[in-house]
């Protein structure tokens, strides 16, 4: 992979997929204290960022601008089996 520090950002990260219930995401197992992001199909609600996850947000648009990134078939070789 030519993006060495993508693959070290990708392998601390966990894809998951779980249902809402009560508020709550269910079928999914984090550790206590986790920091997630959560994407909501079809949500069509404004949100906020803090202004630091804003600009790491931008930061990260600009990368994939740049063609910083891995497709989803190298994300997925990448990850543990």
């Amino acid at each position: 992979m030519a993006y060495r520090h993508l693959r070290e950002y990708y392998s601390t990260m966990q894809i998951a997929t779980g249902t809402v219930v009560n508020g709550k995401i269910e079928g999914v197992a984090l550790r206590e204290g986790s920091v997630v992001a959560v994407l909501a199909r079809g949500a069509d609600e404004p949100f906020e960022l803090r202004p630091e996850d804003e600009d790491e947000l931008l930061a990260a648009i600009s990368e994939i601008e740049r063609g910083e990134y891995v497709t989803v078939e190298e994300l997925l070789r990448e990850l543990p089996r």
